[in-house]
């Protein structure tokens, strides 16, 4: 790969705007993902998140500009469907399907599909190659569906809610192996998902968006430099008000955890104990309305 191609953004959106009758699903967004990252891209339902992924992909017309691995998925989506892997959050599967005429016939379609890397997503599942879907409880649908489409060689792979339907065990397993079997400096990762805290280890990057407009845009490093949760006794949470905190809340025996965007920890010592929030409580905040 030349210099120019590592240099080039995955995904480069600019104004990208998209609505639905009287709804606005993207209001005028702009971001930029680079190569070899991991982007979290979370939001509460009807936020745009699912419309993005879709004006990506090439699914829906749209205003403003978009280049993903350098085309526009308008005009060049043929080209870019190459390059990209989706996992949708339903899977759909023909139910008359054996799972081993799945495999044959994703290998018979794409040129990058990798056999033996779809049986070792298998391995430690309880799915039998002669089993047809309709045999199959979702979970294992979804594992197979998995298995699938990880097993291609895609430079972007979007991920939407792709542990749906799988319990705890099996979306760690998931997680764990997307890291361990998938990702490396040459791809890129997208997901969105509503278990944040499963996902937070795994981040590179974090986007939140809400009403169609992305409200955080940053590296996870740089959260922990720029958010801080206090633990505030009573007698001390007027004075730390004075300090503007994003948000607040309650809890037993007076105490209030109050996190605060853009206060060193230095400053916010004297208040009471200070954390790096985790990211679903920066979320919830977030998401109140009172930041953008």
């Amino acid at each position: 790969m030349n210099a120019a191609a590592e240099s080039m953004a995955v995904v480069e959106a600019r104004g990208l705007r998209k609505a639905y009758r009287a709804k606005v699903a993207l209001d005028g967004v702009g971001f930029r993902i680079e190569s070899g990252r991991i982007v979290g891209l979370i939001g509460p339902n009807g936020a745009g998140k699912t419309t993005a992924l879709k004006a990506m992909l090439g699914l829906i017309p749209f205003d403003g500009a978009l280049q993903v691995l350098g085309r526009d998925p308008r005009t060049e989506r043929d080209d870019l469907m190459r390059d990209v892997c989706f996992i949708a959050d339903v899977a759909v599967l023909p139910r008359w399907m054996r799972v081993r005429e799945a495999i044959d016939f994703v290998a018979g379609v794409h040129p990058r599909f990798d056999r033996a890397r779809c049986e070792r997503f298998l391995a430690n599942t309880q799915l039998n190659p002669r089993q047809r879907v309709r045999e199959l409880s979702k979970g294992m649908i979804v594992q197979l569906h998995l298995a699938l489409v990880m097993a291609i060689d895609a430079r972007l792979l979007v991920l939407d809610e792709p542990t749906l339907g799988l319990d705890i065990l099996y979306r760690k397993q998931f997680y764990q192996r997307l890291l361990e079997d998938y990702f490396d400096e040459r791809k890129t990762i997208i997901v969105t998902t509503h278990q944040v805290e499963e996902i937070e280890h795994i981040l590179t990057d974090v986007m939140f968006i809400r009403d169609g407009k992305v409200v955080l845009d940053a590296p996870m490093e740089d959260l922990g430099e720029r958010f801080v949760e206090v633990l505030v006794d009573a007698n001390q949470a007027e004075a730390a008000r004075q300090l503007g905190p994003l948000d607040e809340r309650s809890l037993p025996f007076g105490k209030t955890v109050m996190l605060f965007d853009g206060v060193s920890q230095a400053a916010l010592s004297p208040y009471g104990e200070t954390r790096t929030p985790g990211l679903a409580d920066l979320f919830v905040a977030t998401m109140k309305g009172t930041y953008a």
